[in-house]
């Protein structure tokens, strides 16, 4: 390495080497500057985007208890123009209480196929999905709701399908298998979540005997 003995050798030097680098280098900050601020917006951005969404979302859900039909006017506008965030499969789950409490089944049926559709993860899909399947109960679809009660479910959800699926036999008159089902609910825990559950097993062995 070079050493320089005096400062005007060093201030020289200094000189010689942004003459010869000195535009590559602003050039570099400037790239690399306007990378981070654009970085650091694009992330700022896509915050408030998401805390905009949030906001509009907890307004449309106070709507849904004052103002039921406006409710149902506007989610499915929220929806369609949020469909790829969390907010609409939970907004349509709301909807398809809504319209359940106003006896709209086929809406509630299509939103919570959307719901199921557009959930960001297993748990919030699985939790329409078992509303779907006890709406289809409701309706008397008892095939419909066994089909749906049959695609995959994390293992978190095993007592509250089995329950379902017993809910079905029973109201088949396959008390046998609504027994078995029951047990399976009940052996996975069940009765934390259900405790309803040990009067239904009750209730079927004294129709059993």
């Amino acid at each position: 390495m070079e050493i320089y003995q005096t400062e005007e050798q060093q201030v020289e030097a200094i000189k010689s080497f942004w003459s010869e680098n000195g535009n590559s280098i602003i050039a570099g900050l400037v790239i690399g500057f306007a990378g981070f601020i654009g970085f650091n917006y694009y992330q700022d951005h896509q915050l408030a985007k998401q805390q905009q969404v949030a906001d509009s979302y907890m307004t449309l859900v106070e709507d849904a208890g004052k103002n039921p039909t406006q409710f149902m006017q506007k989610a499915e506008s929220f929806i369609n123009k949020n469909g790829g965030s969390s907010y609409a499969s939970l907004t349509a789950l709301t909807l398809a209480k809504t319209a359940i409490d106003k006896k709209e089944f086929t809406q509630a049926t299509k939103s919570l196929q959307t719901a199921i559709d557009k959930a960001p993860n297993d748990a919030i899909k699985s939790l329409a999905t078992l509303r779907l399947a006890h709406l289809q109960i409701q309706l008397k679809a008892f095939d419909k709701a066994l089909a749906t009660l049959a695609k995959p479910m994390p293992k978190a959800f095993i007592a509250s399908v089995a329950e379902a699926k017993g809910d079905v036999y029973v109201l088949q008159g396959k008390n046998d298998l609504a027994r078995n089902a029951y047990q399976t609910a009940i052996d996975n825990d069940g009765l934390k979540t259900s405790p309803n559950l040990q009067l239904k097993i009750d209730d079927l062995a004294i129709a059993l005997n």
